[in-house]
């Protein structure tokens, strides 16, 4: 005589068990729309600590390393860029905001100057998509092979 095995008090027990979890994966907490932060983040207490007349070094303690930064002469600046960004589960993605805190030295490497740019500052450039020639010509990889023949 074959044994049988007694699955079928269980099954609704599994059932129901499986349907708990499939909807604990659908709770609000799971969203389509990410917001995000890329970059630094720039909070205005920190702004506010910065002076005129201070320090590169008291700068970088407050702030952080920065983001880029430039020299042009006996002056230079630091840049620290915050972008909001909100992303959807689709991989789509969207600027939100973006605001960039430059700090400017003078050449004894102290504070001058602080200025926050916003988006509506920038300017939007465009990309030049002419490609300048080559001298020779152009050969793919097998023409090259071919020729070498």
């Amino acid at each position: 005589m074959p044994m049988r095995i007694a699955s079928a008090p269980f099954a609704p027990i599994a059932a129901a068990a499986l349907l708990a979890v499939a909807l604990a994966a659908c709770t609000s907490s799971t969203s389509l729309v990410s917001n995000r932060t890329q970059g630094y983040e720039i909070s205005d207490s920190a702004m506010q600590q910065i002076r005129p007349g201070q320090s590169q070094d008291l700068v970088r303690v407050v702030l952080g390393s920065p983001q880029s930064t430039n020299s042009f002469g006996d002056q230079s600046a630091w840049y620290y860029v915050e972008t909001k960004v909100q992303k959807t589960a689709f991989g789509l993605s969207m600027i939100q905001s973006r605001t960039v805190l430059a700090v400017y030295f003078d050449k004894n490497k102290r504070v001058a100057d602080k200025a926050v740019y916003s988006q509506a500052d920038g300017k939007v450039v465009t990309i030049e998509q002419r490609r300048t020639q080559s001298f020779g010509e152009d050969r793919t990889f097998i023409d090259q092979i071919l020729q070498s023949f």
